[in-house]
């Protein structure tokens, strides 16, 4: 056999062996992946998200998503209790970021981040702001907006009556109907206090309160806004209530303050009758003053601990995607953060959005740590009940306010 003939075989065999080496390099065995989901949203929609995910990439892994309630308090007190029984994924409010940041537990999302950022506005709106720390990002925005506005029914009430409270509760009580608010709740109890320029906000930690509702040097006293909501609270056309789309069900209720979760049922029941816009202003001390609010984001992040970094990040992404934020929308109202899904056709359509946007202007960020929500659910119940044990008004702030800022 001549030279040629030796080195002709010699090369076909080693391209053979090279070729089935290649081969076999490219059998890529499918991961086996477990993804446990503290969820904060509707379980039938998270559900399709997730099945969504795994038929997405069955090809690269065997996925498993298991949802689960989050923790009924402090997601980082739980975590610190139980660092081994963490999700890999945790939903929370923007008012949690401080606490799980400050204790190490959420991962930085690296991937795409960039991407993130400019599909929610850019590193310098307030969504974002919220979680980048040390230039590093720390969730994925789901929504935005999440706060309060006024519903109300045309058929009672026209655009120049829902200026103003006084106006809303004089036309209610003249009709034997209510303007109907959730007092019970120190979320809703802020927008008065707020609106008088009073402040309620955790410190740059987060570990703390800073409020001054019993400030007696403000242009508005502490007890100036206290005694206007009783003043409110003793109109015949006052009523608070926990759900009070409950009211307009039974066409007792005319006007409410509540946020777009509640628009597709109140679409059902007020029809072509169902208006929003922005909070109505209120009286203190002889003036009218604009009410505030609260309203927040929500965002989806992963646990620094997490045995699937990647896959929990890519979960994180898909979540908060365009096309799950128009879904969420859909199903729930709320806000997309995503700024071309809220330029969607069907969020663009809805009132209550166009009236989350006017009362922006007067709302902020909630960013309160656990000891203002009890304190201030129960001043809110005492003055809808009209102070009943007649507790001196500075005296009730004083206390209120000290429990609030409790170390």
């Amino acid at each position: 056999m001549n030279i040629r003939k030796i080195m002709a075989m010699s090369c076909a065999a080693v391209c053979f062996l090279t070729m089935a080496s290649c081969g076999k390099k490219s059998i890529k065995k499918r991961e086996k992946v477990t993804l446990n989901v503290w969820k904060m949203e509707d379980e039938a929609l998270l559900q399709q998200m997730a099945d969504n995910f795994v038929e997405h990439y069955k090809d690269e892994a065997d996925i498993e998503i298991i949802l689960g309630n989050k923790p009924e308090h402090s997601m980082t007190e739980y975590i610190n209790d139980n660092p081994d029984d963490s999700a890999d994924i945790l939903y929370f409010a923007d008012d949690q970021l401080d606490q799980l940041y400050n204790a190490g537990y959420l991962l930085p999302i690296t991937e795409n981040k960039y991407q993130i950022i400019d599909d929610n506005g850019g590193r310098y709106t307030d969504v974002i702001s919220c979680v980048v720390r040390e230039l590093n990002l720390y969730a994925c925005p789901i929504t935005a907006g999440n706060g309060y506005f006024l519903y109300y029914n045309a058929k009672y009430l026209n655009e120049s009556d829902v200026q103003s409270l006084d106006n809303i509760l004089e036309i209610a009580g003249k009709k034997n109907k209510f303007f109907a608010m959730d007092w019970s709740s120190g979320w809703y109890t802020y927008s008065f206090f707020g609106g008088a320029g009073l402040t309620a906000e955790a410190n740059p930690g987060g570990t703390f309160n800073e409020c001054d509702w019993n400030s007696t040097e403000n242009k508005y006293k502490g007890v100036d806004v206290a005694q206007a909501m009783l003043d409110i609270s003793s109109s015949k056309g006052f009523r608070s209530m926990e759900n009070p789309i409950d009211g307009a069900s039974d066409d007792s209720v005319i006007a409410f303050v509540s946020g777009q979760w509640d628009y597709e049922n109140l679409r059902g029941i007020w029809g072509d009758d169902l208006r929003a816009t922005k909070l109505p202003t209120f009286t203190v001390n002889g003036d009218q003053v604009q009410m505030s609010g609260f309203m927040g984001y929500k965002y989806v992040g992963v646990y620094s601990g997490t045995k699937n970094p990647d896959w929990a990040v890519k979960f994180a992404e898909w979540v908060s995607n365009y096309d799950n934020q128009v879904e969420r929308f859909k199903v729930t109202g709320e806000c997309p953060s995503n700024v071309e899904a809220m330029q969607a056709e069907e969020v663009q359509s809805s009132p209550a959005v166009v009236a989350l946007g006017e009362q922006s202007a007067f709302s902020v960020r909630q960013n309160v740590t656990d000891a203002y929500w009890t304190p201030s659910s129960l001043l809110g119940s005492t003055l809808a009940a009209g102070n009943p044990d007649k507790i001196d008004l500075q005296e009730l702030l004083d206390d209120v306010t000290a429990e609030i800022n409790a170390r």
